[in-house]
């Protein structure tokens, strides 16, 4: 339905409403229809008035479809007559509307409001990301950045995790601040990003370097740069860190992984105790291997080719240095069909060796076990990222060290033209965010993703102080 120009009268509502097909559902398309065509906010209104003459009140639903176009069109007022609607009709207020409310309000001069809501929010529910950061926006564009901090530091404490996004606003809203302690709060963010292995986008990373730049007095100067295979950077010829781990932290992380992972609570939902059983029998009588590649994961990298074609390029590839190569398959793949052609499949298991698990059989486990099992050299391949194993990982200095050990030793192949395959190595110095105090060095992409990524950056920002 097309939404009217102005106001309407009751009956014009009423003649509109009977020539619609479903009139039980008129008023709630209509609402979608304002929504969508951003309708001036006193049309939406006239509806409102007569519905609730109508009926002599109005649904939750409709209330809701109406805040959305007042948060839209910033229309305060509005915002603030709904929310008293709500409180006096309503029990309860889910977390749709709390969201619009905050939202709404924290983008006006009303933005305290929005905190006195999210407080309201806290009696009955943990408040979503979009509550958290609308309020740390507000505060941080009225340069209360105290308050944005303690709301940042609570989100986490709740398991809420921030959009880079909200990351970015803090210094965007702290260039040109003498304050020590707000330096070492957007420190601490850097940090985080350190923690999680994530690497900013472009425009996040200006951001970063324009608040290093505009501390009074800071002296520090930011360059973009690419660091050299050694891990030296070409700035300020500083050395990374070495992505290897000591003798001590792998043989820690190998028995941690071993024992939480693996023999923990996850492994068998997607496989047997029987069948891993047979798995570690056969690794065992033929360690160590060079590289361990999740063979479904990599037969599926070019979408038009045969798949059993995709791992023949890998393993060719792969094999290349005299490597001892593990491939991990699945039963199906033994069957001649037109994804796995029964000579390509013979020819490939000369190269390799191959176990086949059964068809429902989670991958993962059985390919860190490999890993680890075959010690500190052993690489692997797939395009996963491994994210849930890092969760069953109890403390942080584990998960730490697992990151470290995956970005150390996943190899990434990347399609080509051709039919081969470009392998992208695993890098010796160490891909994250890091620090020696007067240095920063921060891995950044070119684009956004807010989707984790096993692809390490190429591109670094050094910052150093003068």
């Amino acid at each position: 339905v097309q939404p009217p120009e102005k106001p309407l009268l009751a009956e014009e509502w009423n003649k509109l409403r009977e020539d619609f097909q479903s009139p039980e559902i008129f008023e709630e398309v209509m609402l979608n229809s304002m929504i969508r065509c951003n309708s001036p906010i006193d049309v939406a209104k006239s509806l409102l008035t007569h519905l609730a003459k109508r009926n002599g009140d109005i649904a939750y639903n409709v209330l809701v479809k109406y805040l959305t176009l007042c948060v839209r069109q910033g229309q305060v007022s509005e915002i603030c007559d709904v929310y008293d609607i709500m409180k006096v009709r309503f029990k309860i207020i889910e977390s749709g509307a709390y969201n619009l409310l905050i939202k709404g309000l924290s983008n006006s001069d009303q933005w305290r409001m929005a905190l006195t809501l999210l407080e309201e929010v806290k009696k009955v529910m943990i408040p979503s990301r979009t509550c958290y950061e609308s309020c740390i926006k507000a505060a941080s564009r009225h340069q209360e950045m105290k308050l944005a901090f303690e709301l940042y530091d609570e989100m986490l404490a709740k398991d809420v995790v921030p959009t880079l996004d909200v990351l970015q606003s803090f210094f965007d809203f702290s260039r040109g601040m003498k304050d020590a302690e707000l330096q070492k709060e957007l420190f601490g963010i850097l940090l985080y990003l350190r923690e999680n292995q994530i690497y900013p986008h472009k425009t996040f990373m200006r951001s970063i370097k324009l608040w290093f730049e505009s501390i009074p007095g800071g002296n520090w100067r930011g360059h973009l740069t690419n660091i050299k295979h050694s891990g030296q950077c070409p700035v300020c010829n500083h050395q990374l860190e070495d992505s290897n781990l000591t003798e001590e932290e792998y043989s820690n992380l190998s028995k941690r992984i071993i024992k939480d992972v693996i023999h923990g609570t996850d492994t068998f939902r997607k496989t047997t105790p029987q069948e891993f059983e047979a798995f570690q029998t056969f690794v065992e009588n033929r360690l160590p291997f060079d590289i361990v590649i999740d063979g479904l994961n990599v037969s599926h990298i070019k979408p038009r080719k045969m798949q059993c074609e995709n791992l023949f390029d890998a393993v060719n590839c792969l094999a290349k240095e005299n490597a001892r190569l593990l491939v991990l398959g699945r039963k199906h793949m033994l069957v001649n069909s037109s994804n796995w052609k029964r000579e390509i499949m013979t020819e490939m298991q000369n190269k390799a060796d191959f176990f086949f698990a059964e068809n429902i059989s989670e991958d993962d486990a059985f390919l860190l076990y490999a890993t680890l099992r075959s010690g500190k050299h052993c690489k692997f391949v797939t395009r996963d990222f491994l994210r849930d194993h890092k969760a069953c990982l109890p403390d942080s200095l584990t998960r730490h060290l697992f990151r470290k050990w995956q970005r150390g030793h996943q190899i990434v192949l990347k399609k080509c033209f051709s039919s081969v395959f470009s392998q992208q190595p695993a890098f010796c110095y160490d891909c994250v965010v890091q620090t020696t105090g007067d240095t920063w060095h921060i891995p950044y992409k070119d684009v956004f993703e807010e989707k984790y990524s096993y692809q390490v950056p190429r591109k670094w920002l050094c910052i150093q102080q003068k």
